[in-house]
């Protein structure tokens, strides 16, 4: 059919608001000349005649609303009132504006609470305008709520004549009880002098502790304010990650020396895949405390040490390695699925339990005292990685080996005496680390046993602390108490 043939079809006018609705809008005045209430009025939304006999509340919209655009709240309200709305005619059609929020028309007429109509209570909920909001979500619960229960919306208005809602009363009531609760436990504490905690220093803090600490007061980074308190919880949780120093009493196929070369052996894995110092610390506790706990073969010693360096490296580093890479180090005699097996083993072995103060920060802690010079306290780590590879220095804690390293530090790069700012930054005094300081001098002092760790810091990038060490430990070992020199640590062990 040619275009000029086609008969143009006037489309029906869905809505008043409808601009292409053209002249087939009616008005009220027009109906009401035509004679009849309903005669002659666009179908709207709103209202719904009354041949439509299918539920209108389950029934879905004709137009699909915009997620932000259209705020009013005509539709729902009217679209669940509306076949009541219809049976009372156009006339009780209640005016909207301002995108179609509901007015009240008459809020002091109220029906009797014993014959009130449906209607009548529908149209109360209709005409209750929310306080916030766009409407469209908060009226049409509302008036659903309140037709299904009518005894709780006249609930509500008895409590509005209150003066006081009971709801009020019962929270002031517990408020009054919460009150003389905390005012009897204030009386008690105060009866019974009970001091809140309050973790206490070491020792007394000198003069020149608190300039270095000031020192750092404007800093948010250092935090300052709460380093004392920090260090103090560190030293309270060293004993609760301390392993039994006498375990391999249990172990029937391992032996000391055995540990030592699985220890030297982790620390060329560590230097190979140029993991932190914090790693390598928490590797050995996680070794220690699981073979505390657990008897282990000879076969099943190397998966032990591979797992516990697999398992350090995802908790300290920022990029760990993966474990292909730990398997491939360990010559393949391992696959990947038994070290992840393994790792799910000895995590349930120690409760997933690896909060362990790593020595590295006391180190950093007795370095502040020391003026954070790099010698010293690269000559630090070197002594401190000690306590990892002999066994005896097993019952001392972190804190206490990090205070040996230190001071056997100062004395052979001769800095100076142990003075009151470096016995409080390391909690220890020279004559509670006398014993750390002789057995470190023990080891230094007799034959090199692991080959390892004598050439990792060897090197210029150590500074050569280990040759460095063991020949100030050749000339004053004697005025140590160390005679037996040429005795290796297996031998003596």
């Amino acid at each position: 059919m040619p275009p000029a043939a086609r008969v143009a079809r006037q489309r029906p006018a869905t809505n008043e608001n409808d601009e292409n609705s053209g002249t087939t809008r009616m008005t009220r005045a027009k109906a009401a000349a035509l004679g009849g209430e309903d005669a002659g009025l666009p179908p709207t939304k709103g209202l719904q005649t009354k041949k439509a006999g299918v539920n209108t509340q389950t029934r879905p919209l004709a137009r699909t609303r915009a997620a932000l655009g259209d705020v009013s709240n005509f539709t729902k309200v009217d679209v669940v009132e509306g076949k009541k709305a219809a049976s009372k005619g156009a006339a009780l059609a209640p005016k909207t504006t301002n995108g179609g929020i509901t007015k009240k028309t008459n809020p002091t007429v109220k029906a009797p609470r014993a014959a009130a109509p449906k209607q009548t209570l529908s149209k109360q909920t209709e005409l209750k305008r929310p306080q916030s909001g766009s409407g469209s979500g908060t009226i049409a619960p509302v008036a659903q709520q309140k037709r299904k229960n009518p005894s709780a919306a006249i609930k509500d208005e008895d409590t509005e004549n209150l003066g006081e809602p009971v709801r009020k009363k019962i929270h002031s009531a517990d408020r009054e009880k919460q009150r003389e609760r905390s005012l009897e436990q204030e009386l008690k504490a105060e009866n019974e002098e009970v001091q809140p905690y309050a973790p206490e220093p070491p020792m007394e803090i000198p003069e020149s502790a608190k300039l270095l600490e000031m020192e750092d007061i404007d800093d948010p980074l250092m935090v300052a304010e709460y380093a004392p308190e920090i260090f103090e919880y560190l030293r309270d949780l060293e004993v609760q990650s301390t392993p039994n120093p006498n375990y391999m009493n249990h172990q029937d196929e391992l032996e000391w020396k055995t540990r030592g070369i699985l220890i030297d052996w982790l620390i060329e894995v560590h230097t190979r895949f140029h993991l932190l110092p914090e790693t390598l610390f928490l590797a050995v506790n996680v070794i220690d405390r699981f073979l505390s706990e657990k008897v282990v073969q000879l076969d099943r010693l190397q998966l032990v040490g591979i797992t516990a360096m697999f398992i350090a490296s995802k908790y300290e580093e920022v990029l760990s390695p993966h474990v292909a890479n730990f398997r491939h180090v360990a010559d393949d005699g391992f696959s990947e699925s038994e070290i992840l097996s393994a790792e799910r083993f000895l995590l349930s072995t120690l409760n997933y339990n690896l909060s362990y103060p790593n020595p590295m920060n006391f180190l950093r802690r007795i370095s502040k005292a020391d003026n954070y010079d790099i010698q010293t306290r690269t000559v630090g780590k070197y002594l401190m990685e000690i306590s990892l590879l002999d066994h005896r220095f097993m019952e001392f804690r972190p804190s206490h080996v990090a205070a040996g390293a230190m001071y056997l530090a100062r004395v052979i790069l001769d800095r100076g005496e142990w003075d009151e700012t470096l016995s409080y930054y390391a909690g220890y005094t020279e004559e509670e680390i006398l014993p750390v300081f002789n057995l470190m001098v023990d080891y230094l002092a007799r034959p090199v046993v692991h080959e390892a760790f004598f050439k990792k810091y060897a090197s210029k990038k150590f500074l050569k602390a280990s040759i460095l060490t063991r020949q100030w430990a050749k000339k004053n070992a004697a005025y140590y108490g160390v005679t037996d020199t040429e005795l290796s640590l297996d031998q003596i062990s």
